[in-house]
């Protein structure tokens, strides 16, 4: 009688699961259809799900457009070295945190957690201030640089769980042998953490990627703008008609990279977010 009723409930609990994971993905079969579709047939009633006729002519317009490929590069770069820089940075600190003492430790570590607490667009003028007279405006070092100090809080959160989960034998029995910090963290700590670092490394691309409103803010040259600035502008060429296949065409052109960084590092993403954090 008792596994009956488990059987039932993990019938029950896969029903609704998939349910829920249809619901959700559902918007994004959507958004492909439509970057398929000629501008009269977006909004036929009933929706087309299918294509008919189908076209390309969404991405071919998309990627020939004037700069596309200059806001797609930059938002590569700015993405993958914000990432890098995040990662270096907020993976030592979370060592300090985690291997050594020092005074008023804890307060620091909670002092940093408080930046998670902070709205981000709230942040916004004292950051456009800050850009200014760092004459970093307009410019993809200071996309990088804030993209950087806005992740720290959270990877560092989520790596000091990671690296105070190893055990601290390990660590003395290189320091018997000579190893210093920063060799018993990089030849130590680092791979021992591939899920924490593969976790923190999705998600501060994701945010680097499709941030909008601090590249809004901080950008005004066509050289330096990113790809979210891109995907507004097509929105606004048809003026009072959008041209919604021509803007979905150019996200999905631009979900491309996420899903690749996904793909590469999901082997430690669950185990990431269900020991680091809850360590943390």
């Amino acid at each position: 009688m008792r596994k009956r009723n488990a059987a039932a409930g993990n019938a029950l609990r896969i029903v609704v699961l998939s349910i829920l994971a249809i619901i959700m993905v559902i918007p994004f079969l959507y958004m492909l259809s439509t970057s398929f579709k000629e501008q009269t047939f977006v909004f036929t009633n009933p929706p087309q799900f299918i294509p008919d006729p189908a076209t390309t002519a969404n991405y071919e317009q998309a990627i020939e457009s004037s700069d596309f490929v200059r806001y797609f590069l930059n938002s590569l770069v700015v993405a993958v070295i914000a990432t890098g820089l995040s990662l270096l940075v907020s993976s030592m600190m979370a060592y300090a945190f985690a291997r050594f003492q020092f005074r008023f430790k804890e307060i620091l570590f909670r002092v940093l957690l408080l930046g998670l607490m902070i709205p981000a667009i709230m942040l916004i003028i004292p950051q456009f201030i800050l850009a200014k007279n760092l004459n970093l405006l307009d410019s993809l070092l200071g996309l990088i640089l804030f993209y950087v100090a806005g992740s720290l809080a959270l990877n560092t959160f989520l790596l000091r769980g990671f690296f105070e989960s190893i055990p601290a034998e390990l660590d003395q029995a290189m320091q018997v042998d000579g190893a210093n910090a920063w060799l018993r963290y990089w030849k130590l700590a680092l791979p021992l953490a591939k899920p924490g670092l593969a976790t923190a490394t999705i998600f501060t691309f994701l945010a680097c990627w499709d941030e909008f409103t601090i590249a809004l803010t901080l950008t005004n040259s066509p050289e330096n703008r990113t790809l979210p600035i891109a995907i507004q502008l097509f929105a606004g060429q048809g003026n009072n008609a959008v041209q919604w296949g021509l803007v979905f065409a150019a996200s999905m052109i631009a979900v491309v990279p996420v899903i690749i960084v996904f793909l590469v590092f999901q082997r430690y993403f669950v185990q990431g977010l269900t020991s680091g954090a809850v360590k943390g």
